[in-house]
């Protein structure tokens, strides 16, 4: 068996850990067990799962010190980011179990037998129903928001599925510990065993995906590997849903009227959104529409004094850290950006300063959009909102798209809106999109590339990417679930096309 190895990337130590590579055989008999705990989840009532997820956000906490410990010698990332990042997990988890313990998601409806304008109907009941044993694969960036204790597990698992994790290769040891984590509080409050499970290695990811027990997979990652997983998918005897994370360029749009009033407030907020966490952020603008003019060279003067200032940060792993470079390298290459600040390696580990690239709107192609991982930004100079429609229509579909404006620029911003609104999921108005937060409103997804799903990965409504529609026609009582009998129940629910609240 091959064991594994961890590395600092603070100081680009390697050492060895007690983990190895999953072989197939462990893979299947994983499975084979999250599929036994598959039909006993089924079983149990919705407050008891709303128990368990409590329980797991309970554990998290009870192994606070240890994760983020773990997690700061794995990633580089600090102690308050990852402190803040755990405590998100935490309450993804309590946030699911309300949304569970409510039921509304659950979409309920009852059509009793009766007449209709097209003569007799039959009875129908339908509700959302869990998938199946669902694969998640941790993100790099995000050791625990999108890894073992992040949303995809927590929303599979509040959909009623049993979560097979794959560990990030480049912090096995913090992935060991999370899962280690949720499986003692599982346990503790009576979840059948192979309610979690994980593998690790690249061969054990790809049989994972391929095991015919598995019945969805979450991926937060590299297009790359996407398409590698999809294509496994593809041939499958049985296809199954791939909910995958993967590029994403974030365009943010500055108006001449927001440059010339808010300088150095976008300076310092477009720089803190470029760089926070070493920039290896899904929703990092890496591309910002600066107009031409005083106002805008104002503006960029700013951006590059302070990145020209800026300290070395430490990116997650080598390759990030050497793909960074090539990547910025085809940007002035084959893109014609130019370089304003070069990026320079620090003394230890995979460390560098950011950079800043300048290219005009009318000179932007597909060649200098490609997503840099790191804290880096290409500044378009654009005269017109229609250069950046043009510009516009060789980036790639993102995640968001930021406007500042001013109050007066009603007309501009409508314009932009209308420009954006096809390519991306979310609209940001005078903010920006790093930092997303966990609601029932949230939507985190985008159009291909940046996702492959008209679905969330982030917010309550994520759940329904593990659920699937199944109806009744004119079934018995005793073979209904308790939320499409006849009677009070404690969900909301539409009965014969009419909304009816909790306790009706």
């Amino acid at each position: 068996m091959t064991t594994l190895t961890t590395t600092d990337p603070r100081t680009g130590t390697s050492r060895d850990t007690d983990l190895t590579k999953t072989g197939a055989e462990e893979v299947a008999a994983i499975t084979e067990h999250a599929s036994a705990a598959f039909a006993q989840l089924h079983e149990q009532p919705r407050s008891w799962r709303a128990g368990l997820l409590r329980a797991l956000a309970d554990g998290l906490e009870a192994d606070r010190d240890g994760l983020v410990e773990a997690a700061m010698s794995e990633t580089g990332l600090p102690e308050a980011r990852l402190n803040g990042e755990l405590s998100r997990s935490a309450f993804q988890f309590r946030l699911f179990a309300d949304a569970v313990a409510e039921g509304g998601y659950l979409e309920a409806i009852i059509d009793h037998a009766g007449p209709t304008p097209l003569g007799p109907g039959p009875d129908v009941r339908r509700i959302l129903v869990p998938i199946g044993p669902v694969a998640v694969f941790g993100a790099s960036n995000f050791p625990f928001a999108f890894s073992v204790v992040g949303g995809d597990t927590a929303s599979a698992l509040a959909a009623g599925n049993p979560v097979v994790i794959k560990a990030h290769s480049s912090h096995p040891v913090t992935s060991q510990r999370s899962f280690a984590a949720l499986e003692r509080a599982a346990a503790a409050y009576g979840a059948p065993a192979g309610t979690f499970g994980i593998v690790y290695g690249q061969k054990a990811g790809s049989a994972l995906v391929a095991d015919p027990r598995i019945a969805a997979v979450g991926f937060t990652g590299s297009l790359s590997t996407g398409k590698i997983l999809q294509r496994i998918i593809d041939e499958r005897p049985t296809p199954i849903p791939f909910y995958g994370e993967l590029s994403s360029l974030n365009p943010l749009v500055i108006t001449a009227g927001a440059a010339a009033a808010r300088t150095a407030a976008l300076g310092e907020g477009l720089f803190t959104s470029v760089t926070g966490s070493a920039g290896q952020l899904c929703t990092k603008p890496g591309l910002a529409f600066v107009p031409a003019g005083a106002a805008g060279d104002e503006l960029v003067a700013d951006v590059v004094s302070r990145a020209s200032a800026a300290g070395a940060q430490t990116l997650l792993n080598a390759r990030i850290h050497s793909a960074f470079d090539e990547i910025r390298s085809r940007l002035i290459g084959d893109g014609q950006a130019r370089s304003l600040v070069a990026p320079q390696h620090g003394d230890a580990g995979f460390s560098l300063t950011p950079g800043v690239l300048e290219i005009d709107a009318a000179d932007v192609t597909a060649a200098v959009t490609e997503e840099a991982f790191g804290p880096l930004v290409v500044l378009v100079r654009y005269r017109s909102i229609e250069e950046i429609r043009t510009a516009l229509q060789a980036v790639p579909h993102s995640l968001t798209a930021t406007i500042h404006s001013t109050a007066e620029e009603t007309q501009q911003r409508a314009a932009l809106t209308e420009a954006v609104t096809p390519l991306v999921g979310r609209i940001v108005y005078d903010g920006f999109p790093t930092g997303v937060r966990v609601s029932w409103g949230m939507h985190h997804g985008g159009p291909w590339p940046a996702t492959n799903t008209q679905h969330t990965s982030v917010g309550v409504t994520a759940i329904r990417r593990f659920l699937r529609p199944l109806a009744w026609q004119d079934a018995p009582a005793d073979v209904l679930p308790a939320e499409l009998r006849d009677g009070t129940v404690d969900l909301p629910r539409r009965v014969d096309g009419v909304l009816q609240l909790a306790g009706s």
